[in-house]
């Protein structure tokens, strides 16, 4: 027979059996399996380039399109787009975050955003001709939502994992969305490359591997949908549907976050690390076709090459928390991350082979470093405001990571070499390292009131 394990979500406490929550375990996975595909063959590898080109083709003779008049170069229409997008998540994503905890049902707002996203990135197979502005605005559309999503899909972690095996269960939901990437992009792969092979021209692969990815993120989020289950939080029901509860309740969530400085702490630290992981995963493509002379082939085996080793750098690195614990764990991988950069610097160019060896550094620390970040957050976390407080880590993994593009930026601007620019992003692990160092990440869990793990 199953142990029991007493769950308590805000004032109510509710027995759960170890095989529900294994179960649950399992289905939440799967959330991570759906929507990482967008990530990976929609955002890093395809839309960028295509957008591009189809703004180009809508330009006039001096390179601009005019969406409402307003002259914009074709070249930067992608760009606009995802920033755009983070503006209208960061405005969303604590608002959401409040409801879900103030109605405990966390899943049909989960379901609402997972499927925006998923439709509007299976609407992009009608992106052909000169509908650069239809695809900028499906661009916004799925990645606010996916952005919204992942707060609540984040929220569940505390929820369905005990504090000794949260660094286990978080790294497999990374693992399981590497795994999904890299599969789906080796498909992609095949056929963008072999497309006349299959009787269909270049644009009409690209637009197929587009929307596959918006029909692959909706089928496997039934799974988690069927599996996780919502946690009534007693004593909301009154501010339930009242126009302006989130955002009342957004305003006592950051009231509440001042008085855990050790928290906060925790999250200036992140915020600083994972804006540089952020940044080097966003560049690296432009360091290697501009500084290094790579080609498109190499580049995205490259971005595979990551994938893949992404998967065991999640499980291994989780593995390695449970001897030595997150907080070490993730010291050790942002040393690790700053060596990447050096290597980087003196890597010459045309050797391909050589950046391989780069990307499966970056692909194997990448995972762990992400998921033990997620998963020591969770342990800080009061009972009852997990996806408030989540929506706060969210805004800071997606909607706060500018400084590192614009440190880049400015270092090449200044210097004219990528090499330099690269560099310039040591700064972003040293600085996380020392402030991640310095926090007492036993006294941060006791005092949300959590149970303190024997390692962490």
């Amino acid at each position: 027979m199953s142990a029991e394990i007493s769950e308590i979500t805000g004032r109510t406490e509710q027995p759960v059996s170890t095989a529900d929550r294994r179960r649950e375990q399992r289905g939440w996975y799967f959330y991570d399996f759906a929507c990482s595909v967008y990530s990976t063959s929609v955002l890093t590898v395809f839309l960028g380039p295509y957008l591009t080109a189809i703004a180009k083709s809508a330009a006039d003779p001096d390179g601009f399109v005019h969406p409402l008049g307003v002259p914009v170069r074709a070249g930067s229409v992608f760009a606009y787009a995802v920033s755009a997008s983070v503006i209208l998540a960061v405005v969303l994503m604590p608002v959401v975050g409040a409801a879900a905890d103030r109605s405990g049902r966390k899943k049909p707002l989960l379901a609402a955003a997972a499927y925006t996203g998923a439709a509007a990135t299976a609407g992009m197979f009608f992106l052909d001709g000169h509908r650069y502005l239809l695809g900028a605005a499906l661009l916004i559309v799925a990645n606010a939502s996916l952005s919204v999503s992942m707060v609540l899909y984040n929220a569940y972690l505390p929820q369905i994992a005990g504090p000794e095996e949260r660094d286990k269960v978080s790294s497999r939901g990374w693992a399981f969305g590497y795994t999904s990437g890299a599969g789906v992009l080796v498909l992609n792969l095949i056929l963008y490359s072999g497309h006349d092979s299959f009787g269909v021209s270049e644009s009409t692969a690209v637009r197929i591997c587009l929307a596959s990815a918006g029909i692959w993120w909706g089928a496997f989020t039934l799974v988690p949908l069927r599996r996780l289950r919502d946690r009534k939080v007693a004593g909301v029901a009154a501010a339930e549907g009242k126009v302006g509860a989130g955002w009342r309740q957004l305003i006592s969530t950051l009231r509440d976050m001042r008085a855990r400085p050790l928290t906060l702490a925790f999250l200036a630290a992140y915020l600083i690390y994972n804006d540089g992981v952020q940044t080097v995963i966003s560049q690296a493509s432009i360091y290697g076709s501009e500084e290094l002379g790579l080609d498109q082939n190499t580049l995205i085996v490259a971005v595979l090459l990551v994938q893949i080793l992404a998967v065991a750098g999640a499980l291994g690195m989780g593995r390695l928390a449970q001897t030595y614990g997150a907080k070490r764990t993730i010291l050790g991988s942002l040393a690790v991350w700053a060596l990447i950069l050096g290597v980087g610097f003196f890597l010459p160019a045309h050797e391909p082979v050589l950046f391989f060896v780069l990307a499966g550094a970056i692909g194997t620390v990448l995972g762990g470093s992400q998921a033990l970040s997620r998963s020591l957050f969770s342990h800080m976390v009061p009972s009852g405001k997990e996806a408030e407080y989540f929506s706060a880590y969210e805004m800071s993994d997606r909607g706060l990571s500018w400084l590192g593009p614009l440190v880049f930026g400015l270092a090449y601007q200044l210097t004219g070499s990528y090499r330099d620019a690269i560099i310039s992003l040591v700064v972003f692990f040293a600085v996380g390292f020392v402030l991640l160092a310095r926090v007492p990440v036993r006294a941060a869990v006791a005092a949300a009131g959590n149970p303190v793990p024997a390692r962490i």
